[in-house]
């Protein structure tokens, strides 16, 4: 028999958390509250910030809370859980089903970052899966799928659009025409962990490939002169309008970087104010 729901709980936090949550009130579904992770201090001034969902909940007039534990007693059908950043614990998922749409293709990249681990892995496919919440980590069986390809230069923030685009339009089909019996995962558990400063530190003696996987993660970093530079955008091919910096195998080119304390700008540009010659490598 399947689970048609009609009445959610919505439980999220970035902004790839909101088009799934608009999706769902524009399909018409009762959205009756939304949990998400609790204001925090966003952007450089410091400020106190509501989580992308939370403004988003307000806008569209749903009641919104930061404790898992008032989705009970509320009689909804389901819960819908994208990129909520916490465990569910068990007696919650006792008295309330949920689902969770997971980016990327289980049992490969369980855990908090898998959209970059698959890129720094040089994963040439991905997916999202429709999946159940389990007491464990991304464990639960899988009730849909969709896959995608990865770009060879595809930057981490297009290919999560992509996947946020694919998913949502998974939920909404499979909530409409009703939740059948899960898929046990198969295959073996890789687990993308958190990102640290180190992943994304580049070390130019690596192959170029590497670096620009790096790069394409986004926040790659390297020094010059003593400080923080950020390489947001590179090419592993000549480019007229770049910066030439050798590698451990071929150069690459830098397009797009951040001094400390300054906006984004063309690496070119930057090379100019920082009387960049040939010689010179960063990161020394």
């Amino acid at each position: 028999m399947r689970l048609r729901p009609r009445s959610l709980v919505y439980l999220g936090t970035p902004a790839m958390s909101v088009p799934p949550l608009r999706a769902l009130v524009d399909a018409g579904f009762d959205v009756r509250l939304v949990v998400t992770n609790s204001d925090a201090r966003r952007g450089r001034g410091g400020s106190t910030q509501p989580s992308p969902v939370k403004a988003a909940a307000t806008e569209l007039g749903i009641r919104v809370t930061h404790q898992v534990d008032d989705a009970l007693d509320l009689g909804a059908d389901l819960g819908v859980v994208v990129a909520f950043g916490q465990l569910i614990r068990p007696h919650v998922l006792a008295a309330l089903p949920m689902v969770n749409l997971h980016f990327s293709l289980l049992p490969r990249w369980r855990g908090a970052a898998p959209v970059e681990r698959a890129i720094l892995a040089g994963d040439e496919r991905t997916g999202v899966d429709l999946m159940v919440v389990e007491e464990g980590l991304d464990t639960g069986g899988i009730l849909a799928r969709a896959e995608l390809p990865i770009g060879p230069d595809e930057y981490a923030d297009r290919l999560r659009e992509r996947l946020v685009d694919a998913g949502t339009q998974l939920l909404i089909g499979h909530l409409r025409a009703g939740l059948g019996a899960p898929v046990p995962q198969e295959g073996e558990p890789v687990y993308a962990h958190k990102l640290t400063p180190e992943d994304l530190h580049i070390d130019w003696s690596a192959p170029n490939e590497h670096i620009h996987r790096q790069v394409r993660v986004g926040g790659a970093w390297t020094t010059w002169n003593g400080e923080r530079l950020k390489i947001w955008r590179t090419a592993r091919l000549p480019f007229d309008d770049g910066v030439t910096h050798p590698t451990g195998t071929d150069p690459i080119e830098l397009l797009e970087v951040q001094p400390a304390g300054k906006p984004r700008m063309p690496a070119r540009a930057w090379a100019n104010g920082a009387r960049w010659s040939d010689g010179d490598r960063l990161g020394t």
